[in-house]
């Protein structure tokens, strides 16, 4: 069976798929994690958390190193722990950069958050120290939280 498809027709959609595959291409260039004007938001307060037992799901941060420095463009590999046979609910994962007012940073985040944990190749993010905190519920509704605080260097 051939169809026939317009010259100008066949054209928009050779630069449409063109178009796609650049854009498919650039999700794991460097992008901007968080940007300077959400840097330069006054941090929000330390809140203690309190330790207990829980049968909640881990995180285990990788990289960055807790506490430590890293230059920017960095990788960034969260790993979530599910306990007792209970799945990770993806759609569940938030991730908010601790400033006054708070910035969900979760939408930038959605194509590397999956049940498994959080993979980003090359996360931008300005020089100064910054707290994320990120938030994993499983299919019980059982959350837990945990905060990752690291420093940029120029």
């Amino acid at each position: 069976m051939n169809i026939h498809i317009p010259h100008g027709l066949r054209y928009a959609v050779a630069i449409f798929a063109l178009g796609a595959g650049l854009a498919a291409t650039s999700v794991a260039a460097a992008f901007d994690l968080i940007t300077e004007d959400e840097a330069k938001l006054p941090a929000a307060p330390k809140v203690m958390s309190r330790g207990g037992i829980t049968r909640g799901p881990g995180i285990k941060i990788l990289t960055p190193a807790p506490e430590g420095q890293v230059k920017s463009p960095f990788a960034m590999k969260v790993e979530f722990q599910p306990h007792g046979g209970v799945k990770i609910d993806a759609s569940s994962v938030k991730v908010t950069y601790l400033k006054k007012p708070a910035v969900d940073l979760t939408p930038r985040l959605k194509a590397a958050i999956s049940e498994t944990g959080i993979t980003l190749a090359d996360a931008q993010v300005p020089a100064g120290s910054h707290d994320l905190k990120i938030d994993v519920t499983d299919a019980d509704g059982r959350t837990k939280s945990e905060t990752l605080s690291f420093t940029v260097v120029k």
